[in-house]
């Protein structure tokens, strides 16, 4: 998709492929076999073999543009169609199932953060246009002296790498140390999230990137995305590794 009020956003766009693929093509000649996290068989391919990067649970094509979920043919799906979220459009890499649940929970429990320039790689690579500015996923503060990092902020570091991007880690707070959403009903979290997140930068006129890791109903990137809309942004993506599909 090019970007009709930045052409030079669809140039660094098609700088960004060409060099990255060379980036990783010639990473991986210089690097030594390695084990790989799925299977433990040495490899090259970085931190996963090829055959298990292959046997990963890949979203296919035919989803909805704005929530990420499956739709017969790519259309909007229903739930978006009658409720939109504050959220332009999702862009989601694997279903969060096994053993891509693996990786991304070693990634944000067990703080392997090698994880995080592998799977930001990989969101990277469905890079539809390049935003203006990148925004994580916060943290409450108690939440991050609990675990020590912010695994979107992590991601969103390598995304503005790639993206030679703007990353503003501190343009949003989250202002309420609500209950974990994965311990949650999913009818319950939107109310779980109300009011958690405060917006402390203009984005009049911008299109923002929110990152985060999975996206399971999407009501925190919702509530997130409604703070970032009323500072005036006027497109938002959200950028997850994963998406939960409903009947998993």
């Amino acid at each position: 998709m090019q970007n009709r009020d930045d052409p030079g956003k669809a140039d660094r766009l098609s700088i960004f492929r060409k060099q990255d693929f060379n980036i990783r093509l010639n990473f991986r000649r210089a690097l030594p076999p390695q084990p790989c996290l799925l299977c433990g068989s040495l490899s090259r391919d970085g931190l996963c073999c090829a055959a298990c990067d292959h046997a990963l649970p890949y979203l296919t094509a035919n989803r909805c543009p704005v929530c990420a979920l499956p739709t017969p043919q790519g259309e909007v799906c229903g739930s978006c169609l009658r409720d939109s979220p504050y959220f332009d459009r999702t862009v989601a890499v694997l279903h969060y199932a096994f053993p891509a649940d693996r990786l991304i929970q070693a990634f944000k429990f067990q703080a392997q953060l090698q994880l995080a320039h592998w799977l930001a790689g990989k969101l990277a690579s469905r890079t539809a246009e390049l935003p203006d500015c990148i925004v994580p996923m916060p943290l409450h503060p108690a939440r991050l002296r609990e675990r020590g990092f912010n695994q979107s902020h992590e991601l969103a570091r390598h995304l503005a790498k790639h993206w030679q991007c703007p990353l503003l880690p501190h343009a949003c707070k989250r202002i309420r140390d609500t209950v974990p959403q994965s311990s949650l009903p999913w009818k319950e979290r939107d109310r779980n999230l109300h009011k958690a997140f405060v917006c402390e930068t203009d984005f009049t006129g911008k299109h923002v990137a929110l990152v985060d890791d999975v996206m399971t109903t999407g009501a925190s990137l919702n509530e997130l995305a409604q703070a970032v809309r009323r500072a005036g942004a006027q497109r938002i993506s959200t950028y997850v590794v994963a998406r939960t599909l409903p009947h998993s």
